[in-house]
């Protein structure tokens, strides 16, 4: 997985106040392996990261990178709640 995608899910948490383990118990897995997503070491199924874009209210577009392949627009839409 790439880094922006790494960066992407990392701000995502954070803007919702979320911790690691506390997503990680949302998925029903270990913080560890969560904490591999965000670090680039593993990467979650597609099945998971449909689950992180329920849990983090993003799309998977946003967390991929993939529009304007850019960092995600999460940041601006923290400042703006």
């Amino acid at each position: 997985m790439n880094m922006l995608f790494c960066n992407n899910l990392k701000i995502a948490r954070k803007s919702k106040g979320l911790s690691q383990s506390e997503v990680a118990k949302s998925l029903h897995i270990e913080r560890y392996c969560y904490a591999n997503w965000e670090q680039g070491r593993a990467e979650p199924s597609v099945t998971d990261i449909q689950k992180l874009c329920v849990i983090l209210e993003v799309s998977a577009n946003e967390l991929l990178g993939i529009e304007d392949g850019l960092q995600i627009r999460i940041a601006d839409i923290n400042h703006n709640h």
